[in-house]
């Protein structure tokens, strides 16, 4: 006697994904760049990024150019790897709030503060060298762009080309940096600038080659 049939089992079948809102499609496109412009201020490779988050090289280049859509499980490790509250890697102040809401961070000793939310072109920065700040032997580099520095209190030293300049309080200088330059805090006490950077000046400095014959 032949076994009675079970009934035949379909799957459900799986929701369609929606689409996000149209007014959300802006900040999620910005995710990215502004990914990219973070961890590149920092100095970070897609390597470096991926061994202090635990996601892998693939996930985050695909994230930076757009093609991986972000979502929180993603942007909370980036968030505590770039040290920036989770609002400022999607863009999303309070709305009608004009304020630019200030997230210092340091890297090699100097505090950056934003002054400025805008994702690409110019960008402007509130910069503090403590006393005694000392990058090391003069060791000018270049990087494509211009860079404009005032500065507020303090004093800083600038090496630009055969040039070696004291900048005094309520001094400003603006110069080509393809040109090789290099800057400190001679002291004795901490100094405060202002810098406007273009998105040429983000980029990461390489290093000036010698025209010097051995």
């Amino acid at each position: 006697m032949a076994e009675p049939r079970r009934p035949r089992t379909v799957p459900p079948t799986p929701a369609p994904v929606e689409d996000a809102p149209a007014d959300l499609e802006p900040v999620l496109e910005a995710v990215g760049p502004r990914l990219r412009d973070l961890r590149q201020r920092r100095g970070a490779t897609l390597a470096d990024l991926s061994r202090s988050t635990g996601i892998s090289v693939s996930t985050l280049s695909r994230l930076e150019s757009g093609q991986r859509r972000p979502t929180l499980e993603l942007l909370l490790p980036l968030a505590r790897a770039h040290q920036v509250p989770l609002d400022e890697l999607v863009g999303a102040p309070e709305t009608g709030d004009p304020r630019v809401h200030l997230s210092p961070v340091e890297r090699h000793g100097v505090t950056f503060v934003p002054l400025s939310r805008r994702q690409g072109g110019l960008q402007a920065y509130k910069q503090v060298f403590p006393a005694g700040h000392n990058p090391g032997p003069v060791d000018p580099r270049t990087h494509e762009g211009y860079e404009w520095m005032y500065v507020l209190s303090g004093r800083m030293r600038l090496v630009l080309g055969d040039h070696d300049l004291m900048i005094e309080p309520g001094e400003a200088v603006e110069f080509d940096t393809r040109i090789p330059h290099w800057f400190t805090n001679p002291g004795p006490g901490a100094a405060e600038v202002l810098t406007l950077w273009g998105p040429q000046g983000e980029r990461m400095h390489v290093r000036a080659r010698s025209t010097r014959k051995p």
